[in-house]
């Protein structure tokens, strides 16, 4: 099929190649036929192409460089996907020679028009620097090129790139700290954890730390300036106030909003960098967002904050080994005297799991809370022991364990507790549970005199069929028996050790040979003998109950490393605060334009003075040829003021007028740049920046049995075939069950063409996630119907187009429009009506509109070229002209321009 002919079959064989690699199956065999394709005029096939060739690039090298030219010239593609394909196949070629040529390709990527395109690039950068470290100060410049990249497309890609290469290069955020702030709420997930881990290091070294003791937490100094002579400050210590710099509340201010991102990555980035910079009572604004994770995804512990929903951390049956693990750990951590009476409730419940290594762990929690809380140490010594008598030898191992370490705490007060263990030691079967019994009659023989001989005697009739670690108990215990006992003891201690003289296991050999030579006495034992009892018998520190997410407070919240509890690679530690602020000037950014109050007379000095020039160039005298280089600078500079000046941008005209803006934003190009005389630069709004975008409903969650479902255009090019138009869909499930198998289902007409979502396996209750779609709507506006099913129902839904999502941009000289609109013969009549004589002639007094305006694009599906006209005559009245290849569309814009500017 690779070598057909045909299209149709070469796209079909690489859909099919695609789905290979999708399942994990090995099609590297196919890579001289693959790449035969890369020079593919058909855009579908090069995508795929390039899809392919990023996963086996860097296996099949020699291969991949001989297409390094096709490659090359698809650098220069006109289509931005291309662009970006190629860029993204030529660093997966791992092979030094060609470093060169990725490196040139990556700058030209970093200027590219195209946001989509930038962004590969940054991506490559990594790729480069780990092919070649070398190359660190020329990556470095197109770093801090991009950094000052206003797109939020960008703004995550490059800020990892940063991280991966230059992460010590903190003078490169100075100057881009304000604007990461600010565009941190539109950038993409995964872009906002990154940026809000990057700016966390930054700001532990730019900012004086806000938990300094003595010192009155103050932002407002006018505050501190009034209290100054007020008898109430002379009674007060003299305490300096802390006054956050601004850029910090910046920091804190902008990541807030994100605590409520359905990302859980994301929540748990705004939390830690709370954590690490916030005020102390600051903090819990993060403890309701973290709570509310509690319901879906895994989390990390914070300490101290979460006492008010000690209720959200009880563990259901349905959670996860892991998710039990930790919730019992912040159980634990939240235990107080207020509290405990309730947590020891619970865990009695926990006890009884089915599983077992969740009891465990409960079990080894009651002791720690026995450690804690000195006031609960009998009651939790009482609860173990009953346990003793549990059926399951898991919990009655780790009882005794647990209880082991209790009585090592207050030995003399619970000697009826190692009388009750010994009863039930032939019951034991655990080894450890065993050993731990043996130890404590040994260690605390002398309290329990009548029954530790006894328990001797029974190990002896069972020594030799007992595990390796009950028998070095058993040797312990009779050489402590044999130091106080003797008299009972004696000639069981010498069965015990001659059976382990001749055990198969070498320690135990070696172990009784050490205990015969230091309790024994005789001639080879030396001066040894007498300090038998200090050695055997000396008292024994208690041990300390831990947590095994103890001594995690070194690492950084939420790192990899803070997870494992080991430093991993990468991980870049959290300075202190430094003791004086650095200057906070560096982050100040020259601004360009004049602010406003900078007085009139500056702007007609400058226009004066342009007049003049102008004048001057007019009249073609000598003089103006021969002006000196800083006059040229000079009126350059004020003439590019005037212009700024006098042109408001696409935000400022929308702004004055919403009601025009949010209708025209829905059908229309909107020009963005008239300076240039002979060249219209055109722009569909295609970002919510002008205005939200509208989402409609889909499906009502009645309807739907408990899934909702709400779409909206996103307004950008779509990323499956360039004939659909773009379209995105959410899915919320408000009933109280999983929904299973969420897909697209039948069409009507079955012909549509829809690039359907991937099956959503299971949506959780509450939970919500965004998918996108494509759908081809052949230029029309008439509904595209479908079935949204789930694993049990089907529900007929349908999505209706605006005719301006049908449309997308198209840039052109006006001598280029001019022509176009003249080879047209399709055009509609002038229409004038006193809708629009008001509304244009409002816009033109505001200055929203230039005039003539010339608005140019292409339909989606079929290409057509739209051209519209807007005049506005010396006698008040405005014209409006549209030509179009298409009559049905030039219909659909004039009724949706009338009612546009009807309602305006």
């Amino acid at each position: 099929m690779l070598e057909s002919n045909k299209e149709s079959l070469k796209l079909e064989a690489m859909k099919r190649i695609v789905g290979l690699i999708a399942k994990g199956r090995n099609a590297s065999d196919l890579f001289p036929a693959v790449v035969k394709n890369v020079a593919s005029k058909n855009i579908e096939l090069k995508k795929l192409v390039y899809v392919y060739l990023v996963r086996y690039a860097e296996e099949q090298q020699d291969l991949a460089l001989l297409s390094i030219s096709t490659f090359q010239r698809a650098l220069k593609d006109p289509n931005q996907f291309i662009r970006a394909s190629a860029l993204r196949v030529l660093s997966s070629i791992r092979v030094p020679i060609i470093v060169p040529i990725m490196m040139l390709a990556i700058k030209e990527a970093a200027a590219d028009l195209s946001p989509y395109v930038r962004k590969t690039s940054a991506h490559a950068i990594q790729k480069l620097y780990s092919l070649d470290p070398d190359q660190k100060e020329q990556l470095i410049e197109v770093i801090e090129k991009l950094l000052k990249d206003k797109s939020t497309l960008v703004a995550g890609s490059v800020v990892m790139a940063f991280e991966e290469v230059c992460p010590d290069r903190i003078d490169l955020i100075h100057k881009n700290y304000r604007k990461l702030c600010n565009l941190l709420v539109d950038v993409e997930e995964w872009g906002q954890v990154v940026i809000i881990s990057m700016l966390t290091r930054y700001a532990r070294t730019q900012f004086t730390s806000p938990w300094k003791e003595g010192t009155v937490f103050d932002e407002n100094n006018e505050k501190a300036f009034y209290d100054s002579d007020s008898e109430e400050k002379k009674g007060q210590t003299d305490a300096k106030p802390y006054i956050m710099d601004p850029d910090h509340r910046l920091l804190l201010r902008n990541t807030k909003p994100l605590l409520q991102s359905r990302n859980t990555a994301v929540v748990m980035s705004v939390a830690q960098l709370y954590w690490h910079l916030a005020p102390k009572h600051e903090v819990n604004v993060v403890t309701k967002s973290l709570v509310r994770l509690l319901r879906s995804h895994r989390k990390v512990r914070l300490f101290g904050l979460f006492e008010p929903f000690l209720k959200s951390f009880y563990v259901r049956s349905t959670d996860a080994s892991h998710i039990k693990t930790l919730k019992l750990e912040i159980l634990t951590n939240l235990a107080n005297e207020a509290n405990i009476s309730i947590i020891l409730r619970e865990f009695q419940t926990y006890v009884k799991s089915q599983d077992k290594a969740f009891a465990a762990a409960t079990i080894q929690a009651i002791g720690r809370c026995a450690t804690n809380i000195s006031e609960v140490t009998d009651t939790c010594l009482n609860g173990l022991v009953l346990l003793l008598s549990n059926r399951d030898e898991i919990v009655v191992a780790e009882s005794v364990v647990v209880i082991k370490k209790l009585l090592q705490t207050q030995p003399s007060q619970h000697s009826e507790i190692i009388k009750h263990m010994a009863k039930l030691f032939d019951n034991i079967t655990v080894p450890m549970a065993r050993a731990s019994i043996l130890w404590l009659i040994g260690e605390y023989c002398e309290r329990v005199p009548k029954i530790a001989p006894d328990v001797l005697r029974k190990m002896a009739k069972t020594f030799t069929t007992e595990e390796d670690i009950v028998k070095l108990q058993t040797v312990n215990l009779a050489a402590k028996l044999y130091l106080t006992n003797s008299k009972q003891t004696k000639l069981l201690t010498q069965y015990i050790l001659n059976l382990g003289k001749y055990d198969q296991n070498y320690d135990i050999r070696d172990r009784t040979r050490f205990i015969r030579q230091l309790i024994v006495p005789s001639e080879k034992s030396g001066s040894l003998n007498k300090y038998a009892r200090r050695i055997l018998l000396a008292p024994k520190p208690a041990p300390v109950l831990e947590s095994s997410f103890k001594d995690r407070d070194r690492y950084q919240l939420g790192t990899l490393s803070h997870s494992l509890n080991i430093k991993a690679t990468g991980y870049q530690e959290l300075v202190d605060w430094p003791a004086v602020a650095p200057d906070q000037s560096v982050r100040n950014v020259e601004v360009i334009e004049p602010s406003g109050s900078e007085s009139e007379e500056e702007s007609s000095e400058e226009s004066e003075k342009t007049s003049s020039d102008s004048g001057k160039s007019s009249s073609g005298s000598e003089e103006s040829s021969s002006e000196s280089e800083s006059e040229q600078k000079k009126k350059k500079k004020t003439k590019k003021v005037l212009l700024k000046k006098s042109k408001p941008t696409a935000a400022d005209r929308y702004s004055k007028i919403p009601s025009v803006c949010q209708t025209l934003k829905a059908s229309f190009f909107f020009p963005v740049n008239s300076v240039c005389p002979d060249v219209a630069c055109f722009l569909f709004v295609t970002t919510p920046a002008f205005g939200p975008v509208k989402t409609h409903e889909l499906l009502h969650h009645m309807t739907g049995k408990g899934l909702s479902a709400k779409y909206h255009f996103p307004r950008q090019p779509c990323l499956y075939q360039p004939s659909m138009v773009a379209v995105q869909v959410i899915l919320s499930n408000s009933s109280d069950h999983s929904l299973e198998e969420i897909h697209i289902g039948d069409r009507n007409p079955a012909s549509l063409n829809i690039h359907c979502f991937n099956t959503i396996e299971r949506l959780e209750p509450e939970a919500s996630v965004t998918v996108s779609m494509g759908i081809d709507f052949s230029d029309s506006t008439q509904a595209a119907n479908f079935q949204l099913c789930t694993k049990d129902d089907q529900f007929n839904v349908s999505i209706q187009p605006a005719v301006g999502e049908l449309l997308m941009p198209s840039t052109m000289t006006e001598q280029d429009f001019c022509k176009e609109q003249g080879k047209l013969n399709l055009s509609l009549p002038q229409y004038n009506a006193a809708a629009v004589v008001r509304a244009l002639c409002l816009m033109a007094l505001t200055r929203l509109l230039l005039f003539p305006c010339r608005f140019a694009g292409r339909t989606v599906s079929s290409g057509a070229l739209v051209l519209v006209s807007l005049e506005l005559k010396e006698s008040s009245t405005a014209l409006l002209t549209i030509n179009t290849e298409k009559s049905v569309m030039a219909s659909m814009l004039l009724r949706d321009l009338k009612q546009a500017l009807s309602q305006a």
